[in-house]
Formats: C-alpha cells, structure tokens, sequence
C-alpha cells in the first residue's frame, strides 16, 4: 500500500495493530523512544556507538542515494516515536510530501549460545564487568565480543528493511529510521544489545548469575536458574544479612583467595574516534588508569601476605598528598606534572623537592618536608640525647638547633628531626633545602647521608 496516509491516521492505524503472537509480553523487552528534533550541526552521531552504528549501516547498504534521502528525512525531524524490541525496529516517517510510512528495519538476534559466549566473555574482564554494572558500555567490548565469535554491530545483509512504501531494498524511510537509530544510541548503547535479543535488565541479571556462580567455584551455564543461585523474587540483587547469618553451616565455603597476576595491568587504550567530554583528557586518564592498576596490584600483594590481617589499616592521604604520589610513581610528561604541582599546592619545583621527599619515605617525610615545629619537652630531650651520643666529643659538628632543624654552621645541609623520633637528611640546592637521603634513627648516618654529593 504505497498511498500513504496522514501521520496522525497511519499512527492510531499502527497502535490497533494486531500484535504479533510471539512479540516478547516483558514491558523490559520493548521500549519506546519519543520523537527526537531535528539535528543540527555537520556530524549525525556523537558517541562512539552511534558512529560506529553508521558506519556499519552506510558499509553494508547497496544503494547510497537512498541512505542521503533518509539521512535528510532524520535530520529533519520526520521520523516518529521509535519502538525498539529484540529482532525488530519500527517507526513512522513522513516524507516531503506529507505522506507517513510504517517502517521496520529486522536485525537477526543472537542466539543463546552466542549470548553464552558474551557473557563467559564479559565475567572474564574485570572492566566489561565493571562497565556493564554500571550501566556503561566500553567500545572494546565490540572487538572483544567479536573475537568470541559474537559480532554485536551488523555486518552485510543483517539488516533487513520492511516499509509500506514496498520498496525492496533500504527506502529512504527506512534509511532515516536507522538514522534515527544511532541518535537513540548516543543516548543509550544498550539499545544495540535490545535489537540483538537482550533487555537491560535480564542482561545484568544473567552477568550477575554468572558472577555469583563463578564466584562459588562453579562453571558457569546457560540452564542456571536465577532463583536457585538467590531465593525469592530479588533477582540477583543480594540476600538478606540475617538469612545468611541463619543459614550457619549451611552456606558453600568462600572461594579461595585470588592468586597474584605477574604484574598489573595494562591500562586500556583510549585513543577511539570519540572525541572526548570537554575538560576530559584522555592521556591523563591513561595515565591514572595505569596507576589504578599498579595500587591494585600492590594492594593485592599487600593483602595476600602472611600476617596481613595483623597489620594497622594505613591512614589515608589528603589529595595534595595524593597528587606528590601520582607524580613520583607515575613519572608523568611535563605538562601533566604542572597539573599535579597545582593540585599539590605547590611550584613545579617544590614539587620537585616533594617528590624526592617521597621516594624516601612516602606520607611521613613529606610531612618533614612541609612542617617545621617545636619538639615539646621530652622529644627535645631525647633528640639531644641522640644528637651527643652520635659523635665523639671532638668529632662532633657545629650545628644551629632552630625548631625542629639542626643545621650546620656553614648552612650547607641540615637535620630534621620527625614526629616519628627519626632523622631526616636535607642539603641546600640552588638556594633550596631537598631531601637527600631516608630517614635514620642515627643522626650521624643521616647527616653523612646530606653531605654525600652522590646522593
């Protein structure tokens, strides 16, 4: 029926519709999108999966023109409210002449031995598992989902165009509903996984499934029954903290404790075609990410060691204290360490001095670094007791005590005593007092320690 009809009569025409026996009846397993406004400015798409979605439709399309009239049609507002469900995409488009078609474009779904092999996918990678849960969905899960055999973007002759206009290719009502389409992915990628045969919803439930039953020391499958691995009518969204404590002996054993990975992890490169958030550099985050994954590691290694549940949780560092971290381990470019000497609250080259304060003793000679105090009577004590027990009588050397620093008569380098009772070593560079050494509970160790030029 290629007469057409007016929007307003084609549209109450398509909601009595008849529905389709074997439409999914799940309000999750279809959802509708309101008409979007017209687009404005040179690109379609702004997010990587609604670019990469084009790209996929434009390199499988068998005629062009039709593909520019539909890309005209979206741009200009005609396409109605999208219905998006597993297999299938619908709309109404209007034409330049005021006609309105019902248009169906069919992407094939995946099957659930290919969704079986997403999933084992996703639960191997720690950041898809991460990403997924929160909602997010990482570019790389294309090729890593490709490389299990599951190809998520179609390929040539996966979409299938149906419009009452009858043509028998892609119309440039249908064109403009795919159009349409990767704008609705701009918004939400998760509209890919709904065409391919999975909600939302049931996706996260079935990840979750598979975590929890990894976690157990079971193989994951596809007949595992959400109930079964979570009672009730909770999903897999946690049990109760008495039901567990009720359970006793009854619970599975926790698993064993991870093993140590070799290294760290690499971080993930983020050079896409994306262009990123303003404010956003992707070549810093690279660069937090790499270090993420270093205090993991370090952290895991810290805590798989003997006696670890013994050890006092470490106080936590202020962001100024954080910001010398990050600078000293990750050896950043110089423009990122300006950043981090801004965040620190300090010069580039007081961030210099705070760096080599903390390559020798982290948080506590950092502190050395920025505080100068007044030792109270008994630590005063006990510092001058260490300071002439150090040295002969006639070996010892001319030092002015100021505050908590002891520094020599010729102001070359310095002693600064810690609120830990330790001794920290400084020497005078280009007019600037540095750290020069680890700290010692012997102050004449630390003192040879500032006067060694190869220090």
């Amino acid at each position: 029926m290629s007469d057409g009809y007016g929007r307003d009569e084609y549209a109450d025409r398509y909601d009595s519709d008849e529905q389709d026996d074997t439409a999914p009846s799940a309000p999750e397993q279809e959802r509708t999108f309101a008409p979007l406004p017209p687009a404005s400015g040179r690109g379609f798409a702004e997010s990587w999966w609604g670019r990469a979605w084009l790209k996929a439709l434009e390199d499988t399309a068998l005629d062009g023109q039709q593909l520019k009239r539909g890309r005209r049609f979206a741009r200009e507002g005609r396409v109605g409210a999208v219905s998006v469900r597993p297999g299938r995409i619908t709309s109404v488009v209007q034409d330049h002449d005021a006609n309105a078609y019902r248009s169906d474009v069919l992407l094939q779904e995946l099957s659930e031995e290919k969704w079986d092999r997403f999933l084992d996918m996703a639960v191997e990678r720690a950041g898809h598992i991460a990403a997924l849960l929160d909602r997010e969905m990482p570019p790389d899960l294309v090729e890593d989902a490709a490389a299990a055999g599951v190809d998520l973007l179609p390929a040539i002759g996966d979409l299938d165009p149906e419009c009452t206009c009858e043509a028998w290719d892609h119309c440039p009502h249908t064109a403009a509903l795919c159009y349409q389409v990767a704008r609705l992915l701009d918004q939400d990628p998760f509209v890919l996984l709904l065409m391919r045969g999975r909600g939302e919803r049931r996706l996260l439930d079935e990840l979750q499934v598979r975590i929890t039953v990894r976690a157990a020391g079971h193989e994951p499958s596809a007949a595992v029954d959400v109930s079964a691995v979570v009672p009730g009518d909770r999903g897999v969204r946690g049990v109760p903290a008495a039901e567990v404590h009720a359970a006793g002996d009854a619970l599975p054993p926790l698993p064993a404790p991870p093993s140590l990975p070799a290294e760290a992890g690499v971080s993930p490169s983020l050079d896409t075609e994306t262009d990123p958030e303003p404010g956003v550099d992707p070549t810093a985050l690279e660069m937090l990410a790499t270090d993420s994954a270093a205090r993991a590691h370090r952290m895991l290694a810290e805590a798989l060691s003997p006696g670890h549940g013994l050890q006092p949780v470490p106080a936590g560092l202020t962001p100024e204290q954080d910001a010398v971290r990050l600078a000293a381990d990750a050896r950043p470019e110089p423009w990122i360490a300006n950043r981090l000497a801004a965040g620190s609250a300090r010069r580039p080259a007081g961030l210099q001095a705070a760096v080599r304060a903390w390559q020798y003793g982290g948080a506590a000679a950092l502190a050395v670094l920025d505080e100068e105090w007044t030792p109270d009577a008994a630590s005063l004590a006990r510092a001058r007791t260490q300071l002439a027990e150090a040295w002969e009588e006639d070996d010892a050397p001319g030092l002015r005590a100021e505050h908590n620093r002891w520094t020599s008569v010729d102001g070359t380098v310095q002693l600064r005593y810690g609120r830990d009772g330790r001794w920290y070593p400084y020497r005078k560079e280009s007019g600037r007092w540095t750290p020069a050494g680890p700290c010692d509970d012997d102050p004449a160790a630390a003192l040879a320690d500032a006067g060694r030029t190869d220090a």
